[in-house]
């Protein structure tokens, strides 16, 4: 039987053929406000109303009526904003808002998301939804979408993130164009250019003047003022010391990546050097204080984030973290005040600013009123350039809404990106781990002991860190959605939303070039993990180990791979409907989800690793669609590193009578389709206690009287005994 060439052609043909049948005689139903409106209750949107308006011709938008008056807008936020979920696809979400532009009522109506939110209840997802009624939206569109809390529900962060950005910048689009709550509708043309051919040097007096430099001056009087002006009895009771007409702060700002402004401020060299530190897209604002309060906080410790100030134009918002900032040791005008505190500050290029438009520094004000408590005041600096700095205005052409939206799913990503900082690092160093391990397997598993212990820490870390901790783990799912995205037209941001998945299917494509299917399989799949470990407690508390007929095993073997085209044909009519049937997996269940999910599907992933107690990977060897699905490109792998013995098969049976997953045929041959790459055979290649082939040359070798170690492979005492076809075959 050529277990390489299973399940048969024939098979894989006829299911694409149901599926693209299925595929064409599947109804399709439009996804809009009025097919949504019409399974709503106007209560659900706006407590007491009792019906809907008409939607309207030039915003899709439909009135919330109550006693036949408007009383809220409902709109469905992907008529907005085309932000898609994890499955590539829109989340979608009606909301209402009012005439000051609060959110009344929020419900999910639809969504495509595939193993993050299977088996999640869906009220659960739908009550966080609901949550945003009573979301004020001005101070969203004033502080750039951040002055919420945003709530996370354990392996659904990227949907959440999702859903919260829908919402939030949907209704902010929406009050914009109908004028709600005072916001009004952005009028967008062209980006206004800088004059390169302005360079001149200025002094401190012409540029204070223009308003290069823009100033904010607090006394002691002003801020006691402000504060006894909120009413809080106990900042009150707190002033400020010294006289009210000491200064507080005094705070100067200018924009010195405008080469003018940079060169007079900074002087040429610090310009320079200004220039050296900003990459493409990039600026920098210069920050001056003094006075008793420090704009940037005695708190500030090095590798921190500066959590007094943030910069804030339009909706966007931007906090400067310590990689960020440079220290200024002098400024370059000679009639320049004198300054406590210098500082410059880089604006990143994702935060998309645009320094022909306004924008402001925003200061936060603190007040102790308890032993840990504090409350506090916010301080605008305003800023707008100089326009003898900026070309003069061209004729605006029609918005590039595509653009923009673009933009917004970029920086979405990225601030995911940017979250994880952390685990994406330590998901790094385990992939340079293993591919060290990979690439120098002969000296890895020289010691058994040693190696084995290596193994079983490498999979407790695979368990718990990328599985139940990052919830990072693959799923055939992600290939269906892959190909859902290839029909529909390939995006790369549906994928980018969670970095850890992302990172992982890059290097499993790598490792099939190299390694085959073995390398994600048997090392970084927490739920193969998981199975490898309970069974290995299983060995120590003396569980009896069944070891299928060869014959039955590779009978065996075609099952998952029938699975997978399965579910692949049945995914090109429907992928919610194959995303059901993929919970043959049970990766959401015991990793996910903890088997925090219905009786049926913790049973089931119960039993399975129940007979893996017995029979060691079984879910691994006969049922994974994952593993079927990543063994047919691993056929393209270039190399073969598993070293083997001439005698491998015939006589010795060593290796394959203790390969874990019986991948090793009577012949000797390893099968590269079932392979985990455990690397135990290459362990017992090099074993003096288990290898007849190394226990023979070693007598042989005591028998002449020469040293018991083994020599290394290429040494000319080993010719005899070279691997089959030389070393690692390439």
């Amino acid at each position: 039987m050529d277990v390489t060439r299973t399940p048969g052609r024939w098979l894989s043909a006829l299911v694409l053929a149901i599926g693209l049948v299925l595929a064409a005689l599947a109804p399709a139903r439009a996804d809009t406000l009025a097919s949504f409106l019409a399974d709503l209750a106007p209560g659900d949107l706006y407590e007491g109303a009792d019906g809907f308006g008409a939607i309207r011709d030039d915003v899709p938008v439909a009135p919330v009526l109550k006693g036949g008056e408007t009383v809220a807008w409902a709109f469905l936020t992907s008529d907005f904003v085309g932000t898609t979920g994890y499955s590539g696809k829109p989340i979608h979400v009606v909301a209402a808002i009012d005439p000051d532009a609060v959110l009344t009522g929020v419900q999910l109506v639809k969504h495509s998301e595939p193993i993050v939110l299977i088996g999640i209840p869906d009220s659960k997802v739908k009550a966080l939804t609901q949550s945003y009624a009573g979301l004020d939206l001005k101070a969203e569109a004033a502080s750039g979408g951040s002055s919420h809390d945003l709530d996370i529900i354990s392996g659904a962060t990227v949907t959440i993130i999702v859903i919260d950005d829908s919402i939030v910048r949907g209704g902010i689009k929406v009050a914009r164009l109908l004028g709600l709550g005072g916001l009004a509708e952005e009028v967008t043309g062209p980006k206004r250019a800088l004059d390169p051919d302005i360079t001149g040097i200025d002094s401190w007096t012409t540029l204070s003047g223009d308003g290069s430099i823009r100033r904010m001056t607090l006394d002691v009087g002003q801020v006691n003022a402000a504060f006894a002006a909120t009413g809080d009895a106990r900042a009150i009771k707190r002033p400020e010391k010294g006289a009210a007409e000491d200064t507080f702060i005094d705070m100067n700002m200018a924009l010195v990546s405008v080469p003018s402004i940079g060169r007079s401020l900074l002087g040429d060299n610090e310009y320079n050097n200004l220039t050296g530190w900003l990459e493409e897209g990039e600026h920098a604002i210069l920050v001056l204080g003094r006075g008793t309060y420090s704009f940037k906080g005695s708190g500030y410790v090095r590798g921190g984030i500066f959590d007094r100030i943030q910069l804030i134009q339009g909706d966007t918002s931007v906090r400067f973290f310590d990689k960020q900032h440079r220290r200024l040791g002098d400024l370059a005008t000679t009639d320049a005040p004198s300054f406590t505190e210098m500082d410059l500050f880089k604006i990143p290029a994702d935060a998309e600013f645009d320094p022909a438009e306004p924008f402001r520094l925003q200061l936060l004000v603190q007040r102790a009123v308890g032993a840990v408590e504090k409350t506090f005041l916010t301080f605008d600096l305003g800023y707008k350039l100089p326009e003898r700095f900026l070309l003069p205005q061209k004729a605006a052409p029609v918005l590039e809404v595509a653009g923009e939206e673009a933009a917004a799913k970029a920086a979405l990503w990225k601030r995911i990106w940017r979250d994880k900082a952390v685990e994406i690092g330590i998901l790094g160093v385990m992939l340079a781990v293993l591919t060290a391990t990979f690439f120098f397997q002969f000296q890895a598993t020289m010691n058994a002991r040693v190696f084995y212990w290596f193994r079983i820490g490498y999979l407790t870390m695979t368990l718990v860190f990328i599985g139940w901790y990052a919830n990072a783990q693959l799923s055939v799912v992600n290939l269906m959605a892959l190909a859902g995205q290839m029909r529909a037209g390939f995006s790369w941001d549906a994928f980018l939303m969670d970095p850890l998945v992302f990172i992982q299917w890059f290097a499993v494509a790598a490792a099939l070039l190299f390694w085959g299917r073995g390398a994600y399989c048997g090392w970084l799949c927490p739920f193969g993990a998981l199975q490898e470990l309970s069974n290995q407690i299983a060995r120590y508390f003396k569980v009896p180990q069944w070891e299928l007929p060869w014959g039955l095993n590779e009978r065996l073997w075609p099952i998952k791979y029938m699975i997978f085209l399965g579910l692949f044909g049945v995914s090109l009519a429907s992928i919610p409907m194959a995303e059901q049937l993929a919970e043959v997996e049970p990766f959401k269940t015991a990793i996910i989800l903890k088997f925090m999910r219905d009786w049926p599907f913790v049973v089931f992933a119960l039993l399975l690793l129940l007979a893996g107690l017995f029979v060691e990977r079984f879910y691994c060897r006969y049922i994974c669609p994952l593993g079927g699905a990543l063994a047919i490109p691993a056929r393209v792998r270039m190399f073969n590193w598993l070293r083997r013995y001439k005698e491998c098969g015939s006589p010795c049976q060593t290796c394959a009578n203790e390969c874990p997953v019986q991948a090793i045929h009577p012949t000797g041959e390893i099968n590269p389709n079932e392979c985990i790459n455990c690397l135990h055979c290459q362990v017992l290649y090099q074993s003096d206690k288990k290898c007849p082939v190394v226990i023979k040359k070693m007598k042989r070798r005591a028998n002449v009287g020469t040293p018991l170690a083994m020599p290394p492979a290429g040494h000319p005492n080993a010719k005899k005994n070279e691997p089959k076809g030389g070393k690692a075959h390439v």
